[in-house]
């Protein structure tokens, strides 16, 4: 990837907007541009945390599994984003995998040490990690009030209204997502089972509050799904 690509990525990712073009271009020259195929791990548990990850293209999904074997998923990544940072608080080892889902992701990675040269001489590009951080911590608490207080079926369908909100688009009065997660995805990511998604699923498909397909949600009108 030749430095003008990495110039213009940088120029679009918002976590570097403070950046002069001075520091673009010396955190150009510091990253490096990778490709990996869809279902391919990125890292996982134990791994060392001194990289990290500038998603360009493709979605990731972090997460863990439980003692007896089960895949939570903690968070989707997609374009435009930063994963694998705690190294950036301290973190020695992984203790979350990073997987790409179906298609191949285009990422960028640099070392955490380069990436804190950086920060010591940017007080507003730490400003925006140290808030990347906190949004991230509020989310995990969030999810965490959600796990307690909402049955399974309210998780599916809020989850769903979420998704379509930050990255669906309108048609008309409907909103259309597209997505690479199965069914099992949707059930790892809300704690729920695969046949309680399908189930929600098809349970809202036959209400005419959504249509879905491999790939694709449409929500016929947000105010109604719920």
């Amino acid at each position: 990837m030749n430095l003008e690509a990495k110039l213009t990525f940088l120029q679009q990712f918002p976590l570097f907007e403070s950046l002069n073009s001075a520091e673009r271009e010396q955190l150009s020259e510091m990253m490096e541009y990778k490709v990996k195929p869809r279902f391919s791990f990125i890292y996982q548990p134990e791994e060392a945390s001194d990289h990290l990850f500038f998603l360009a293209r493709g979605t990731v999904k972090i997460g863990t599994h439980s003692a007896d074997g089960k895949e939570v998923i903690k968070h989707l990544i997609h374009p435009m984003a930063m994963f694998g940072e705690l190294g950036l608080i301290g973190e020695q080892q992984r203790t979350e995998f990073a997987q790409a889902l179906k298609e191949d992701v285009h990422l960028y990675v640099l070392k955490v040490s380069d990436l804190q040269r950086l920060m010591r001489n940017n007080f507003q590009l730490t400003t925006r990690i140290m808030n990347s951080f906190g949004s991230r911590l509020v989310s995990a608490e969030n999810r965490l009030e959600s796990l307690i207080f909402k049955d399974a079926r309210t998780r599916i369908v809020d989850f769903i209204k979420d998704a379509v909100l930050e990255r669906g688009r309108r048609i008309g009065y409907e909103m259309l997502l597209r997505h690479s997660l199965t069914h099992q995805d949707i059930a790892n990511i809300t704690c729920t089972s695969r046949q309680t998604v399908t189930l929600v699923l098809n349970e809202l498909k036959k209400s005419d509050l959504i249509y879905f397909n491999r790939g694709k949600i449409l929500v016929r009108d947000m105010a109604k799904l719920s």
